[in-house]
């Protein structure tokens, strides 16, 4: 063989034992657990988009298509919670509303990573990333008055003719940062919105209603706990919270995943 043909067989094989490299990643499973705050922006919190009111705990299984794409099924719960009493607004305290609500969240979500991102053989240990999907969100809207527990969304306290839906579409958004740190683990954290189609995550959305909803003390108006007025403050067919149709939710969240790289590589 001249040398010539040499070179040129050398040059030809090349791209074959990078691709030989690259299998290490491509096509990888990764798992992955999580935690963090939860809040939420709706009608009890308008403007606040980083306010935390509760806990959130998550796991993941991904499948990582190259260093910059992977898919992952996600699962969450959390917490989310508000109430008038703690508000800026000297409105918002008169008219007295509270909640708290659990999420139950599934997902598939698309991550890109800026950079290089591998576990063996990137060029990168850390990268920013982004991500966004679609999922559904599972929700239980509860408020507790003198020591009572009540589901908000079976007692219609807008006047509804059916209980609401408390199971709604969602769509994630947002980033994060992740940093291989040994081996085939990495660590992340991210910030991430969920918009759900839904503004009933807070129990209010529409108007205060002709007929009240009580509690089990006759005077415990749940549809208008309103202060400092003997009727409550809500006419009936007013608006009991903002005009935005949908509640936004977030989780932001620290974790740990594992990356299950295969050390087969192809020969020639």
């Amino acid at each position: 063989m001249t040398l010539s043909k040499r070179i040129f067989f050398i040059l030809f094989l090349l791209p074959f034992s990078q691709l030989g490299k690259a299998q290490s990643f491509l096509g990888a499973w990764e798992i992955g657990v999580s935690a963090g705050g939860a809040g939420y922006v709706g009608d009890l919190n308008q403007y606040n988009l980083v306010q935390v009111s509760g806990l959130n705990a998550g796991a993941f299984v991904k499948r990582n298509f190259n260093s910059y794409i992977g898919v992952r099924l996600n699962y969450n719960y959390g917490q989310i919670k508000a109430d008038d009493a703690n508000s800026s607004n000297e409105q918002f305290r008169e008219r007295n509303l509270r909640f708290k609500t659990s999420l139950n969240e599934g997902s598939a979500i698309l991550d890109f990573n800026f950079f290089d991102y591998s576990i063996n053989d990137g060029t990168r240990r850390f990268t920013p990333y982004l991500f966004a999907g679609v999922g559904f969100i599972n929700f239980k809207p509860t408020v507790k008055y003198e020591g009572e527990t009540y589901r908000l969304d079976y007692l219609r306290t807008e006047g509804q003719e059916n209980e609401y839906n408390n199971t709604a579409l969602t769509i994630p958004f947002g980033g994060g940062l992740r940093y291989n740190y040994k081996d085939n683990w990495s660590i992340f954290t991210e910030l991430g919105y969920r918009t759900a189609f839904t503004d009933y995550l807070d129990d209010v959305s529409g108007v205060y209603p002709v007929k009240p909803v009580y509690g089990n003390n006759p005077s415990l108006n749940l549809s208008d706990p309103s202060l400092n007025k003997p009727n409550g403050i809500g006419v009936p067919g007013t608006q009991r919270g903002d005009f935005r149709k949908r509640d936004t939710y977030l989780f932001v969240s620290v974790g740990i995943s594992f990356t299950f790289v295969s050390s087969k590589c192809y020969s020639f």
